[in-house]
């Protein structure tokens, strides 16, 4: 049977035990060093104690340990290993092959961060030959791809994001914002240059566009693609958002916990959740009502025209109807929602620019803003892009998640002892000393009703088998020692706290692959890297020496260490003239413009787009 795993990003401890409650197999957290999300960092004592509560509830936590590391940072990374080790995690995301050489050997498990640019079957392969029990792939591959990875390489377990921003770039390829703002994505410090506005310039200076967010995104959204991602082969589905508050933990994770649980009720016998307990939910999720920037499901089904969000890189929400009456101050939408005193609206201006505003009062369906935005007109379509209400049940306790033992009590030669079981998983058994006195009445009711009193608990018990012709009377003291014991035991089981021995590798070691691969610049694990061998994101030696010794013929250091000249800054399988209707390998209009476009950023630089047809991707060049 297979397990299907939910994984939840966690900004803190606190984001991770809501992921948990809310119906997560598994959170992905940063430590205090080295994610590829800085602002981002958790201290091991912090995640020791979400890995206690994640473990509860046979859910994992991995750990972020995906930026390229440089010489004089590789002991103090050696270090942190070790402490995220005797913590508990029990995976680390890796990028930097000096990382991963470190954890040869380790008990945590090897995954591959979507860092490591993952897009091929070959790619896939040729990191399970160095170790990597899993790989998360590049967001940009479509099921169909997915599927033949799959099928090339079965025994590798398949991470896929299915919700959150998108970066433009493939990941790990990015290197705009080291070249701009001296701050590497590489290094978790990434400036969001992709959510800048540009002018889109020919080759003879004509402005094709002005002013647009030519590179931002829409958010992933594949909640109605778990299904098919299933089918894929993939086990593990990914939210993104390290970054990320509670409220949006909370509603995206709960929504795709119940989408899980839906596919699983329909296909019982062939997939099963990764982790156990039920989670009760206090609120009804709904995706667009926290964070997005409008949706898309990406490439999923193959390449889309409509990916992109041009007029803003900001937050829309949910759309909530158009204006339908304004009158001085106030106005009315037409449409069905409920809104509440300050909720946020916003809109799209005839300028393409997003405006927003606050709900002051609402009387009826009469609306008061703040301030009447000027440029409000009536039929304008309308957003809530913060919802008070919402974010009020969100910010309460939301989701109760237990997890379903059975009980039996029967008679021993000197008492009574009473079996817990989580059906397939635990069983504890515990005893109590006690005179075989015949009952006055029948006690089954209160006996049942006594033991299943494990509201402090994480457990829940539904019934209680009462050995057959059961008759003795049992003080209520005895029941509940019996059953605070029973408790006690199983958790402790459920925790699995064994003791944990460190295993990271000292500062020396060196990743040995098992199958000898020579990795020329042609190699078909790095597809597109060409002459750009600072691809491979080389910031030290230890991975220096790594790559020279599976024949990696004279590579470039890491663009952080060294940039280069008109250097690819991106490779993108998003495509700007696509977008535009101007893509006639797929169909589209003839371009009237003549090329090479630039990319023209607010303080003049120059970036031009190369469009390689023949591999279906938008590269991004550094003018100088």
């Amino acid at each position: 049977m297979k397990e299907l795993e939910l994984l939840a990003p966690a900004k803190n401890k606190e984001c991770g035990k809501a992921a948990i409650d809310h119906g997560a197999d598994a959170v992905y957290i940063g430590a205090h060093r080295f994610g590829a999300r800085a602002a981002a960092g958790n201290s091991i004592d912090d995640i020791r104690e979400l890995c206690e509560y994640a473990h509860m509830f046979k859910a994992k936590v991995y750990v972020t340990v995906n930026t390229i590391i440089y010489d004089n940072e590789l002991e103090a990374t050696r270090q942190m290993l070790a402490g995220l080790e005797e913590a508990g995690v029990d995976a680390v995301l890796v990028q930097d092959m000096a990382v991963a050489a470190m954890l040869k050997g380790s008990r945590m498990a090897l995954h591959a961060s979507t860092q490591t640019d993952n897009r091929s079957a070959e790619k896939v392969a040729w990191l399970q030959s160095l170790g990597f029990k899993r790989v998360v792939l590049a967001r940009e591959l479509s099921a169909n791809e997915i599927y033949e990875i799959h099928k090339a390489v079965p025994d590798v377990e398949l991470e896929v994001f299915v919700h959150g921003a998108l970066c433009v770039s493939y990941s790990g390829l990015c290197y705009a914002s080291q070249y701009c703002f001296n701050r590497s994505a590489n290094r978790g410090e990434c400036a969001q240059f992709c959510r800048l506005s540009f002018n889109l310039e020919d080759s003879k200076g004509n402005i094709l566009e002005h002013d647009r967010h030519l590179l931002s995104l829409r958010d992933m959204n594949r909640i109605n693609n778990l299904e098919q991602l299933v089918e894929a082969g993939a086990v593990s589905f990914k939210i993104e958002g390290r970054l990320k508050d509670i409220g949006y933990v909370k509603n995206v994770t709960a929504a795709y916990s119940q989408q899980l649980d839906s596919i699983i009720s329909r296909n019982p016998e062939k997939y099963r959740r990764a982790s156990l307990g039920r989670c009760n939910y206090s609120f009804n999720p709904d995706l667009r009502k926290t964070f997005n920037r409008g949706f898309t499901n990406y490439f999923i089904n193959g390449r889309k025209p409509d990916i992109a969000s041009w007029d803003t890189p900001k937050a829309i929400g949910e759309y909530v109807g158009t204006v339908k009456e304004i009158r001085g101050g106030t106005f009315t939408v037409a449409g069905t929602k409920y809104f509440a005193n300050g909720d946020g609206l916003c809109f799209i201006n005839d300028s393409h620019t997003l405006e927003g505003f606050r709900i002051n009062k609402v009387e009826n369906n009469r609306l008061h803003p703040l301030k009447m935005p000027s440029n409000l007109r009536r039929g304008t379509a309308l957003y809530r892009n913060n919802d008070r209400e919402f974010e009020r049940i969100l910010s309460k306790q939301s989701s109760v998640r237990k997890i379903e033992v059975q009980m039996k009590l029967y008679e021993t030669e000197n008492g009574i002892a009473l079996t817990m079981t989580i059906p397939g998983i635990h069983t504890v058994t515990v005893h109590e000393q006690l005179e075989h006195q015949t009952a006055m009445r029948q006690q089954n009711e209160n006996i049942s009703r006594q033991l299943q009193k494990l509201g402090g608990s994480i457990f829940e018990c539904r019934n209680i088998d009462i050995q057959e012709d059961f008759n003795l009377f049992v003080p209520g003291s005895i029941l509940s020692s019996l059953r605070r014991k029973a408790t006690a035991a199983m958790e402790e089981l459920c925790a699995g706290k064994e003791k944990r021995q460190g295993s990271v590798s000292e500062k020396s070691a060196a990743i040995v692959p098992a199958i000898k691969k020579t990795c020329n610049t042609g190699h078909s694990a790095f597809p597109g890297y060409g002459r750009n061998t600072y691809m491979h994101n080389i910031s030290n030696t230890m991975a220096q020496r790594f790559y020279a010794g599976i024949g990696l013929d004279s590579p470039q250091p890491a663009f952080e260490k060294r940039q280069t000249d008109k250097a690819c800054l991106m490779q993108c399988r998003y495509c700007i003239r696509h977008t535009m209707g101007y893509c006639m390998k797929n169909g589209g209009k003839k371009p009237y413009w003549e090329e090479p476009l630039y990319l023209v950023s607010a303080d003049k630089r120059r970036f031009k787009l190369e469009f390689d047809c023949a591999k279906c991707q938008m590269n991004i060049i550094a003018e100088k």
